[in-house]
């Protein structure tokens, strides 16, 4: 039992403590933990890992304070468009979804996706229709307003200028997507990843969440990985799957691997964020190149949980 581990991610980014009142603090820390603790109590009772990763998205998802499910940014004409992913590192079967509304856990139809679909990635209305046909639960638009996200959106919505994430000026970047990586007792990997992208966004904009490789991958040769940042540098940069190859075939270790990709190669693209990483020993890296990175992990039923670089 001592072998396994979980971390979760819930963005990344300019996040200051200057700027970060010691209640909402509070509030994003016991979002990261109950999302360790319900992810790990599935590891625990000798669960996969897979439904791990699932479980702790999913408690990511209904939380409102990050960019996921409820808490989901608005785009340029006001609605939410979601997108998420999942892998099994055993298998390397991988389901994702992008551009989707009202699904009340992407992280959840990307599972069915998985293993119901007979495909990788879904989109749009008729990924929303496939969901409705595996009676998966879905919400009303105002499930997913937050009061932070609609004044965020009402500040820049008739300009051509978008956000990361909820911000106090055009100076600052949070990159909320949320994520976990997963071992479970019988050395299996796995990761998944969901995101509402940026506010403001327009024409079908997509990240690097629901993309495998890019925001999220899983093997068990060697590591599962959830990516958080600027989605369009960790697709170019094939991030997630970069850190594994390094792995594989150049002998890193993963710190080794991520803090190549992380801290040298996405910096001098001018890409920004971090990732949450678990390899097949169970050894866990949560690297990142901005101000901070909600993140927590859990190992010997100890969590831990962080959001500044110190």
């Amino acid at each position: 039992m001592n072998k396994i581990r979980i971390a979760v991610h819930g963005g990344a980014g300019t996040i200051l403590r200057s700027h970060m009142n010691v209640e909402k603090e509070k509030q994003y820390l016991n979002g990261l933990e109950n999302a360790l603790k319900t992810g790990h109590s599935i590891l625990e009772k000798g669960g996969s890992s897979v439904d791990a990763v699932q479980a702790a998205v999913m408690s990511l998802e209904n939380f409102p304070l990050f960019n996921a499910g409820r808490g989901a940014v608005f785009t340029h004409i006001g609605t939410h468009e979601m997108d998420a992913s999942i892998m099994d590192g055993k298998t390397l079967e991988a389901g994702a979804v992008c551009g989707i509304s009202n699904v009340q856990n992407p992280v959840h139809l990307a599972r069915v996706i998985k293993e119901h679909s007979g495909h990788v990635l879904l989109c749009g209305k008729d990924a929303e229709a496939f969901a409705k046909k595996m009676n998966l639960p879905f919400q009303s638009d105002d499930y997913f307003y937050e009061e932070s996200r609609f004044k965020q959106w009402q500040q820049i919505k008739d300009t051509d200028y978008y956000e990361l994430d909820h911000t106090d000026t055009k100076d600052e970047k949070k990159f909320g997507t949320v994520g976990a990586v997963a071992l479970d007792v019988q050395g299996n990997l796995a990761a998944a990843t969901s995101t509402g992208g940026m506010t403001n966004k327009r024409y079908g904009r997509i990240g690097d969440t629901p993309i495998i490789g890019a925001g999220t991958y899983a093997n068990n040769r060697t590591c599962a990985i959830s990516c958080t940042g600027h989605g369009e540098y960790f697709i170019r940069a094939v991030v997630a799957y970069d850190i594994s190859c390094l792995m594989e075939y150049k002998g890193h270790t993963l710190k080794q691997a991520c803090d190549y990709v992380v801290k040298d190669k996405l910096v001098k693209m001018g890409g920004e964020g971090g990732l949450i990483a678990i390899d097949k020993d169970g050894n866990i890296e949560l690297p990142f190149n901005s101000d901070g990175m909600y993140r927590g992990w859990m190992k010997n039923r100890k969590a831990e949980v962080r959001i500044y670089e110190k």
